[in-house]
């Protein structure tokens, strides 16, 4: 089976305030420890809503504007298109990602528990989530979880979700002092 590695980076940041997939923890940007963390674990990856650092990217879809569900969605059709069989996605902004993170969530669909976006999709699942935006007003992860049967894994691990200036520094202090420790 071959795996998508995903990187949804597309969003706003409004409460970031600046880039966000361009901050840096520990000297690298956020999306490029994404992409280390992912890249370990797929066989190909892939930026979804914005362009970065030479690798694939393709905008979200049916259009911009859609939330988590358009980068997901576009990276369904992409793995689809270039002959993967499913997708391990994360946000550009959690971290850090567990390195056997596919192997914990196959087969899916499946999430992390409390990290709806941090998931394993199969990629015949495009044509149902075209669709499933077609027809619902509501674009919430959680709620197309529902609709395609997705479990939640629980998974046992620190994450920081990295949606502030301050929560950026919290990950950055917390993650210094575990290095510091070992």
């Amino acid at each position: 089976m071959t795996l998508l590695g995903a990187i949804i980076a597309g969003g706003e940041a409004r409460r970031f305030g600046a880039d966000k997939a361009a901050a840096r923890l520990n000297g690298l940007a956020l999306i490029d420890h994404v992409a280390r963390a992912l890249g370990g674990q797929t066989d190909a990856l892939v930026v979804v809503g914005r362009e970065w650092g030479g690798l694939p990217s393709v905008p979200d879809r049916p259009r911009g504007g859609e939330g988590p569900l358009g980068g997901l969605n576009a990276a369904l059709h992409f793995a689809h298109e270039q002959g993967h069989e499913a997708v391990l996605c994360a946000g550009c902004d959690t971290m850090p990602l567990p390195p056997d993170l596919g192997l914990r969530l196959a087969p899916g669909p499946a999430v992390v528990e409390g990290h709806w976006l941090m998931g394993y999709w199969p990629a015949m699942l495009a044509g149902q989530l075209d669709r499933w935006l077609d027809d619902q007003p509501d674009r919430s992860i959680r709620g197309w979880m529902r609709a395609c049967g997705a479990r939640m894994v629980a998974v046992e691990a620190a994450f920081y979700n990295i949606n502030t200036p301050e929560a950026l520094a919290q990950a950055e202090a917390a993650l210094s002092s575990v290095a510091q420790s070992r």
